[in-house]
């Protein structure tokens, strides 16, 4: 454990202090045999300890025989705490003469035998140094490492159980991939993971308990990645108090701090839940020196027991007026079945399923309904104009069959709903594209578009009616795109009707297919307009939908935290027959 300065106070009354739960069927030393099994330092620096840990439910990780059986005498359960590993083994730049360990671990196994009250007790190492060091090592630091093992082993093959603490993300490429597995043989690994308190605290009860869980995960993954498993895994959180150590680092008022307590307790019971861990470490309650008084830590870890377990401790009573009591706040609080929620709606896990069968990608699926939640809130679209539309689209490329529509549907692995909601997510788009303002396109723009994409297909054409891509005229020179791709392969002197989202246009090509650059600007000038226009709304509305998606991003719940990604997606371009154009 880093030198971590926490606050020197004076105990608290024992007012608000609750019954403990009913133990869980018993394990090592009496211990419960549960996931994750919670263990709280309490040492001699922690002067509130009897108050706070000394009960029914706790599990305090102490050394001594004298503050192990006061501890006991109130009910707690203890584990042995050894501060100092380098004492065992050294440090990587200077490891211990192995010789010397079986007889320095004979004498810690003899004392958290003697403290504990227990032949085959928990023995919590602090710490290894060095968990991220790269492969290959020096000799001295292999030789570290070797000492670490042989300590680990000869606590094992005494019947304790030893916890090896690491502070850093740990590296297990190379030949430490080798050294991760035989420690996890003999030992739990339990990862320390701290947060300054005030820019979790800036950033919201969701963000900033988001930030946590997935710091907390990713702290864990390199361990799971090769195949350590979970219950063989914990997580240590502080609650320091000194600055510059993580924690407080001087927030204020006292329920704001309280207040993160709270959330990063809930943090590491979601993720332990999730990932089945096998112990969680709470640190920082212990006085090293005065830098770190602080008189609220009795509060704190009253609050910290009620979060994990309400009869633990009257957290509420003991943090007073001000202290925001809901357990549910920022958690991944979501409705039976619902994958994300978002302001109150729910991204449902059928849902993504059902789209993950056209898309092929749950992600792609997962992001595109986020985006169709975000662009639709203020954008409604009456299904009366989906059913036109959709009803255009049978007559028009399916002759009139539903059937063969439908059958095209299946054939893609879609429903007739899903069909639907992709119509509708382009009425949408092109209704929020009109109210967005562009600027028009400026003469020398129009000029240099010409000259530089010459080759672009153009053709004059007659319509029934005056679309956006004809300069909301009836006759004219049309650009692809925006104009209809169907527009390059009509015969000339023949009219067809085409499906865009301002509904079914009858279109009659007046001349053959031509080059944009063989066309004088006097006559394609106003085609060239409109697909500047048209590709600055396009950008426009691209542009408005990801910033939106942005902030919602920070009040997004999801399952696990894997969450979408703030994107526009095409989902016409999987079903090119629902593709409609302006």
């Amino acid at each position: 454990m880093r030198k971590i300065a926490v606050a020197l106070i004076a105990v608290a009354a024992a007012a608000g202090l609750g019954q403990a739960s009913p133990a869980a069927r018993s394990g090592q030393c009496g211990l419960p045999d549960a996931h994750p099994l919670w263990l709280d330092y309490a040492e001699g620096s922690v002067a509130f300890r009897k108050e706070i840990f000394g009960r029914p439910g706790v599990i305090a990780a102490t050394s001594g025989t004298t503050i192990s059986a006061e501890l006991r005498v109130g009910g707690a359960q203890t584990v042995y705490w050894w501060m100092k590993l380098n004492r065992l083994a050294g440090t990587p730049s200077k490891p211990t003469d192995p010789a010397t360990i079986p007889d320095a671990v004979a004498d810690v196994v003899a004392k958290a035998v003697a403290a504990s009250a227990c032949e085959a007790p928990l023995i919590v190492l602090n710490e290894l140094n060095g968990a991220g060091t790269t492969t290959p090592w020096t000799p001295t630091n292999s030789q570290y490492r070797a000492n670490v093992l042989e300590v680990l082993r000869r606590i094992a093959e005494r019947g304790a159980r030893p916890l090896l603490l690491i502070s850093a993300r740990p590296y297990a490429g190379g030949d430490a991939l080798d050294w991760w597995l035989r420690t996890a043989e003999l030992a739990d690994i339990v990862r320390e993971a701290y947060f300054p308190a005030p820019p979790v605290m800036r950033a919201g009860a969701v963000l900033g308990s988001r930030t946590m869980r997935q710091t907390f995960r990713r702290g864990i993954a390199p361990l799971t990645a090769i195949g350590i498993k979970p219950e063989r895994l914990g997580l240590v959180i502080g609650f320091q108090s000194g600055a510059g150590k993580g924690g407080r680092e001087g927030l204020q008022p006292t329920a704001t701090w309280l207040r993160f307590a709270k959330l990063q307790t809930l943090a590491a019971k979601q993720v332990a839940r999730e990932l089945r861990l096998g112990t969680v470490v709470s640190w920082g309650w212990g006085t090293f020196d005065a830098a770190g008084a602080d008189a609220d830590k009795p509060k704190v870890a009253c609050v910290y027991l009620w979060v994990r377990d309400e009869g633990l401790c009257d957290g509420p009573a003991m943090a007073g007026a001000g202290f925001n009591t809901s357990r549910d706040e920022g958690q991944i609080t979501l409705p039976a079945g619902a994958r994300c929620g978002l302001d109150g709606k729910a991204i449902s896990k059928a849902s993504v399923t059902a789209l993950s069968a056209l898309t092929g990608d749950p992600q792609v699926a997962l992001s595109a309904l986020f985006t169709r939640l975000v662009e639709s809130a203020g954008h409604p679209v009456s299904a009366s104009r989906v059913l036109d539309l959709e009803r255009s689209i049978i007559a028009v490329r399916f002759g009139g069959s539903r059937g063969a529509y439908e059958s095209a549907l299946r054939a893609k692995r879609a429903s007739v709903m899903l069909a639907r909601s992709i119509i509708a997510d382009q009425l949408r788009r092109q209704d929020v594209g009109r109210k967005l303002r562009v600027a028009a396109p400026a003469a020398d723009e129009i000029a240099q578009y010409h000259a530089l994409y010459g080759a672009l297909p153009v053709r004059e054409v007659r319509a029934s009616s005056a679309p956006s891509w004809l300069g909301r005229k009836r006759s004219g020179f049309a650009l692809v795109p925006p104009a209809p791709a169907e527009l390059l392969v009509l015969p000339t002197d023949l009219s067809k009707t085409i499906v865009t989202t301002e509904g079914p246009i009858t279109i009659t090509a007046l001349d053959e297919v031509l080059p944009l650059g063989v066309v004088p600007l006097t006559m394609a000038g106003a085609a060239v307009r409109a697909a500047l226009t048209a590709q600055a709304r396009v950008r426009a509305v691209e542009t408005w939908s990801v910033q939106a998606q942005g902030k919602a991003l920070s009040r997004i719940r999801c399952l696990a935290d894997v969450l979408p990604v703030a994107a526009t997606v095409d989902l016409a371009s999987y079903l090119p027959f629902l593709a409609l154009d302006a």
